[in-house]
């Protein structure tokens, strides 16, 4: 049965300004510099560049938007308007509205086109060669074949109309073993290593133990127990440190070799910029390939023409004027939107000066203070995603280097004076007693927390652990050598 009601609702619905100046302040500063280039591409309304007359029209333009109510005003932002149709507010989550994040890729030759081409300089059959591109196609990035030789049995028969033995598969795979680079098709580390050192031309004392150290002992050698390698094997220290040296030589990896020759390097492009003048902390928003925006001044002209003219607009005038004033409308909301976005940018970075004043005044990480993003927001008096939008992939220069700006935001633990000290100063004593233990003998984890008590920073074994694994530190067994 259908029935009629009324009801009552709040609702709160972002209006396309909303929406732009959101997707603005996540922004970094090369993309912000593609956005306006898209921009000014897309809006013929929309101009570069500051000339005299051009800022008379821009004032002009700014003082009738006002007197008409037609000005974008960032503190109109959350209030709706009931006569705004709602179809101009609704966003679809698959529509143009929504994120793209696209990544690039480098168009280049994978270390599988290697292997195929050095397959043409071999004499296989269309039988063996089948199985050779099979076999190519199922190796991991690293190199590796991680598939069981009955699955990829099944795969050629099923697949590829390909029957074939393990037998066969294990003497096609031999034959790519001996490509470049070397160790490629191994089916684990061990086999990788070892296909390595065989193709070594100087078959030394040292490859010889080496060989024998992964054959005999791998297991030992993976977890470093080097006191049973050499009770096992029957050498001295001094032979398994030259062993350890030829293996270490080694590439864990060879399928990334060719990626690595041709990764990109890509450079960072600090959103801000620090300084520190004689103890006064200076900073700026790096602004220098974003160029100044204006109305066009064509268009401004043509829409106060349209206006002057006394006489009844025709279907076509009006559709004309409808398209200037939107396109004006849309220049000038992109303006606000950029200006807003530095101001916010600008008064978010100030308080984050401000708050961690010790640190860049000095460097040292250990003056760091605990800080989230709701002290951030509370300074500023933004909402807390607001505050995350703005330190989102965002860069930070300063006189000692240059820091993603998300890293300076940390959790606090409490010492044993009461006062509440940042989880990175916790990490960076941790680092440093690392890195200068004993590599003999390994500071365990619960020997780090004893000395971190010591310190005044009472931390659980785990919590040690814990950050540890987040400084990507491996356990002390691990970090012994030789």
């Amino acid at each position: 049965m259908l029935k009629q009601s009324l009801s009552h609702k709040l609702l709160q619905k972002l209006s396309p300004q909303q929406i732009q100046l959101m997707k603005m302040l996540q922004l970094p500063t090369v993309a912000l510099e593609q956005r306006i280039k898209e921009e000014l591409e897309e809006n013929p309304a929309l101009d570069e560049g500051i000339t005299k007359e051009d800022s008379i029209v821009d004032e002009h333009e700014q003082r009738e938007s006002e007197d008409q109510g037609e000005e974008f005003n960032i503190d109109e932002y959350m209030s709706y308007d009931d006569e705004t149709p709602s179809y101009q507010l609704y966003s679809s989550n698959a529509g143009t509205d929504a994120d793209e994040k696209s990544i690039p890729f480098a168009q280049a030759t994978s270390f599988q086109d290697l292997l195929a081409s050095q397959l043409c300089l071999r004499v296989l059959n269309d039988h063996e060669k089948s199985i050779a591109l099979v076999l190519i196609g199922n190796l991991d990035e690293a190199g590796y074949l991680r598939r069981d030789l009955e699955a990829i049995v099944d795969d050629l028969a099923f697949t590829h109309n390909v029957e074939a033995t393990e037998d066969e598969i294990v003497a096609v795979l031999n034959i790519i073993q001996e490509f470049d680079p070397a160790g490629v098709g191994a089916r684990g580390l061990q086999e990788c290593l070892m296909l390595q050192l065989d193709r070594q031309k100087d078959q030394s004392e040292e490859v010889k133990i080496a060989k024998e150290v992964l054959g005999k002992t791998f297991e030992e050698f993976t977890r470093k127990h080097y006191s049973k390698i050499i009770s096992k094997l029957g050498i001295t220290e001094d032979e398994l440190k030259d062993a350890i040296e030829e293996i270490l030589k080694l590439n864990p990896k060879p399928g990334n070799t060719l990626t690595d020759s041709v990764k990109q390097v890509e450079q960072v492009i600090p959103d801000f910029i620090v300084n520190n003048l004689d103890g006064k902390l200076d900073f700026q928003l790096n602004n220098r390939n974003v160029p100044e925006l204006h109305l066009s001044r064509k268009y401004s002209e043509m829409f106060e023409a349209f206006n002057a003219k006394k006489k009844k607009h025709t279907e076509d005038e009006k559709k004309a004027v409808l398209f200037v004033k939107q396109k004006l409308d849309s220049a000038r909301w992109f303006i606000d939107a950029v200006k807003q976005r530095q101001n916010t940018l600008l008064l978010t970075m100030d308080a984050i000066l401000q708050y961690q004043k010790e640190y860049f005044l000095t460097g040292d990480e250990t003056n760091l203070r605990p800080m989230i993003l709701k002290d951030i927001a509370e300074k500023v008096n933004l909402d807390i995603s607001t505050i995350s939008r703005v330190v989102n992939s965002k860069y930070v220069q300063t006189p000692y280097g240059t820091f993603l700006l998300k890293t300076f935001f940390s959790e606090g633990i409490i010492n044993d004076a009461g006062e509440e000290v940042s989880t990175r100063e916790v990490k960076k004593i941790l680092s440093d007693l690392i890195s200068s233990e004993d590599k003999l003998k390994p500071i365990t984890d619960e020997k780090l927390a004893f000395k971190l008590k010591e310190k005044g920073y009472s931390i659980a074994r785990r919590t040690v652990a814990k950050y540890r694994e987040q400084l990507k530190i491996p356990v002390a067994r691990l970090r012994k050598v030789l």
